[in-house]
């Protein structure tokens, strides 16, 4: 198959969809990769590196969305990505496609197929290509929250860990999945006061019987995200429901209420944010105001460590790259059904439950919509 991998072009975005590791494996099981140039660049990935994977370096992305069979990004298309798809060509990147309705139509007007990262599955329910990306933003959300609680960057001068005969911030953490344990051992790590919410009692026990008397778990209530998020000092947002619009869990009212200084970080951002008054930021300008309360939502946090991030994403993706790459998508999906609940679009179908509803759009079952497009290529 021919891979292509192009550059980023999102704000601050400097991740790459393969490292030069990855591309010299799909290159051993006799894949051609065509990579941009300085495509990895800003991160020590130079076209020489490339090359020496076995690589094709060429100079745009226009040829790279022009020759490719797949493409593998790490953010969702822009809009002129998306247009430069074509029908029968595969994306395998992030998506988020229930809160953006421009790109999922845009998709869909492509005919291309789209596998989402951030809905393949495995055994337990688990989202093992979201997790790296949740795991470095959970981090983040701690160093990012820390930093916005200074006084110069608006916030109320607390420093996270206090300091003998000061008290430690209070740090509320919404949700205890992948961002929200990697945020909370951040937390207590730097010595401050965390509680967690989550409506699993199973999740809470694991939590409790792991960290002990250092976390607070608290089963998640609108009463319970109400009376912690008056007395905190950073509010992180944790909570996914995979490939659906994130749930608003603190409304404005709220926020007008809670600690002036205080700090939000919404990790759900890019599922459309799970407080009422966030929206997307960007690394150059991450942050705003609203009622008092900081607010951090930078839609590509771990954009901000990139190299971290692509070498983690890589290691994650590569054996389904090579799954498909060596067998084709139809195969491929065909065989693994946790690849398979990746793919949200196919020649202008929907084919995730959780877009269709949030969008309005019927939905299509994937192998049906593989089937179709079978029926039709050999009629």
């Amino acid at each position: 198959m021919l891979i292509g991998v192009p550059k980023e072009i999102k704000n601050h975005e400097y991740r790459i969809g393969l490292t030069p590791g990855g591309v010299k494996e799909l290159v051993g099981h006799g894949h051609q990769v065509l990579v941009e140039q300085d495509g990895g660049l800003a991160i020590g990935f130079d076209n020489d590196q490339y090359r020496s994977a076995g690589a094709e370096i060429v100079a745009s992305a226009d040829e790279i969305f022009k020759r490719a069979e797949m493409i593998i990004k790490v953010k969702e298309p822009q809009p002129d990505e998306c247009r430069k798809l074509r029908p029968g060509q595969l994306l395998f990147t992030y998506l988020h496609l229930a809160p953006d309705a421009e790109q999922t139509r845009l998709l869909l007007e492509s005919g291309a197929t789209a596998i989402a990262y951030e809905t393949v599955t495995s055994d337990g329910a688990g989202l093992p290509l979201l997790a790296p990306m949740s795991e470095v933003a959970g981090r983040m959300a701690i160093q990012a929250g820390a930093h916005n609680l200074e006084k110069a960057q608006g916030g109320n001068g607390m420093l996270l860990g206090g300091v003998p005969g000061v008290e430690p911030a209070k740090v509320l953490v919404i949700g205890g999945g992948v961002v929200g344990i990697n945020a909370a051992r951040m937390a207590m790590g730097l010595g401050a006061d965390v509680t967690i919410l989550d409506k699993s009692l199973e999740r809470l026990k694991e939590l409790d019987m792991h960290f002990g008397g250092r976390l607070k778990t608290i089963y998640s209530t609108a009463d319970a995200i109400e009376r912690h998020a008056l007395e905190a000092d950073l509010v992180v947002g944790a909570v996914l429901i995979p490939g659906a619009a994130a749930p608003k869990l603190i409304n404005r009212e709220l926020v007008s209420r809670m600690k002036p200084g205080a700090v939000m970080v919404d990790v759900a951002i890019d599922q459309g944010g799970c407080f009422e008054t966030s929206r997307a930021t960007t690394h150059q300008d991450p942050t705003y105001v609203v009622d008092g309360v900081v607010h951090y939502c930078v839609a590509n946090m771990p954009g901000g460590v990139a190299r971290t991030s692509t070498m983690a994403l890589t290691n994650a993706t590569l054996p389904y790259a090579l799954k498909l790459a060596n067998l084709g998508v139809g195969d491929a999906l065909d065989r693994d059904p946790h690849l398979r609940n990746g793919l949200n679009v196919h020649a202008g179908m929907i084919t995730c439950e959780a877009v269709a509803e949030a969008l309005d759009y019927d939905y299509v079952e994937p192998m049906t919509a593989l089937g179709r497009t079978a029926l039709q290529q050999s009629a």
